[in-house]
């Protein structure tokens, strides 16, 4: 082992110099939705993968705006089965340069670290993608499948999202049968890898507003029908309400498989979820917020909006609240609930961000299988635990389309210090090039060969 990398369990030299020399490029482009170019980014790869020998037709570049064109490449396989797709966003969210140590576009290397904005999210496995399928190039190997990359714009919440885009006006480029994205990291506690996530279903975004109206005036005489008093009343009484516990497959084998990795009392309360639905159980477990939103729908209020000035007291007075909704949750459903916990006929409430339905992604043998595999072949002994995805991915817009998505990366992370969207954004480089060589191997695995490219 040199300078923290284990050749057992990384690429080649070549290959991992190859890698890294992507995510530097990748890196020093600002890819921000304000003034950044994504199109940049995706022509960097795109040089790669023609010079590597990717034929011309198989190079696209395709969107809705010139800053935000999404990158789409293809190696062809035998066709035997449906195509596999390599997913990553090449976007990110703003770095104010005064906040950090290093220049937040540019890769710096120091003390085991790679700093950069984007190294965690997501161009670190845009750059793996990229160099992962130059070497099955180079090593001419005919996968029973094609396999499809796609590097997409404004997944951090810009107005040119690549994936919906590309499914909704390119589905030709990328249809497969199932597909790899973010979602899924391995999880280090105190120095000790405890477990690899493989991330097969989301909560659906759905944002309701809360508007109270009361009588307005004069603050000198103020009277009980008071808009901003009415909306405070109605947001304790969500405060308090807790939606029911309700476990899809994908929730059941999180809480058995983390039921195997925690202990004492947190051990068995998932226990005792799963056998019986213990209400005690699943109130202790609710104290943990991950653990709550594997468990239920949330909602929490994120906006306040009232009066316009210091003595008159407002008409009306807003909130937003963003609700996160477990697959399959219907959203009028949801308003019902939240209406009957509000209880006052003073306030409306409105749907103003519809969902996105994200249906679950099946655990099939074929793919927990194979990560578990490789899993256990690099990282002897490091479970592998099934989640969903509190937050929200590109990958929810394959999955409204059909296509199965897989959250995970093999790139591990200390939960203590995570620094996505935040100053000093970093990845352990033995963690970089471990990811790349799992995900290699999770691409054969997942698409097999039949010979020799010709």
């Amino acid at each position: 082992m040199q300078n923290g990398i284990d050749p057992a369990v990384t690429s080649p030299t070549e290959y991992r110099q190859l890698a890294r020399d992507i995510f530097s490029e990748l890196i020093a482009i600002d890819t921000t939705e304000a003034s950044g170019d994504v199109t940049a980014a995706g022509q960097v790869v795109a040089r790669r993968l023609l010079a590597a020998g990717l034929p011309e037709d198989d190079v696209t570049q395709v969107g809705p705006h010139p800053r935000k064109m999404n990158l789409v490449a293809r190696l062809r396989g035998s066709g035997a089965r449906g195509p596999l797709l390599l997913l990553a966003h090449l976007d990110v969210v703003d770095a104010d340069p005064a906040e950090w140590d290093t220049d937040p576009f540019e890769l710096v290397e120091q003390d085991g670290f790679f700093y950069g904005r984007g190294t965690s999210d997501q161009k670190a496995m845009a750059s793996i993608w990229a160099a992962n399928l130059v070497r099955l190039l180079n090593e001419r190997v005919v996968s029973d499948r094609d396999i499809i990359l796609a590097l997409t714009a404004d997944e951090e919440g810009g107005p040119q999202n690549g994936a919906k885009w590309l499914t909704e006006n390119r589905r030709d480029l990328v249809d497969a049968e199932m597909g790899i994205n973010e979602g899924g990291i391995g999880r280090i506690k105190n120095g000790r890898r405890v477990s690899h996530n493989l991330q097969a279903s989301e909560k659906v975004y759905v944002d309701f507003e809360l508007c109270a109206r009361g009588a307005s005036g004069h603050s000198s005489l103020p009277t009980p029908d008071n808009s901003i008093y009415h909306l405070a009343a109605a947001l304790g009484r969500i405060a308090g309400f807790t939606f029911p516990v309700q476990l899809g497959e994908v929730a059941r084998a999180f809480f058995e498989r983390m039921s195997r990795i925690e202990t004492g009392q947190v051990a068995d309360d998932m226990r005792a979820l799963l056998d019986t639905g213990d209400e005690a159980a699943a109130a202790r477990l609710s104290e943990v917020p991950q653990y709550n939103g594997m468990m239920r729908t949330t909602c929490a209020a994120t906006r306040l909006d009232a009066g316009q000035s210091n003595n008159t007291i407002p008409q009306s007075a807003r909130a937003i609240l963003n609700c996160r909704l477990l697959p399959g949750t219907d959203p009028d459903e949801v308003a019902r609930q939240l209406a009957e916990v509000i209880a006052d006929e003073r306030l409306v409430l409105t749907q103003v961000k519809a969902g996105k339905a994200s249906p679950p992604s099946p655990l099939t043998p074929e793919v927990l299988g194979a990560v578990e595999r490789i899993t256990e072949e690099m990282w002897p002994g490091v479970p592998v635990v099934p989640v969903m995805g509190i937050g929200a991915t590109d990958s929810l817009y394959f999955r409204a389309a059909g296509i199965p998505m897989y959250g995970v990366s093999g790139i591990f992370f200390d939960v203590d210090d995570v620094r996505v969207h935040a100053p000093n954004e970093r990845l352990s480089v033995s963690s970089y090039f471990e990811g790349q060589e799992f995900l290699y191997r999770l691409v054969r695995a997942l698409s097999g060969q039949d010979g020799t490219r010709s």
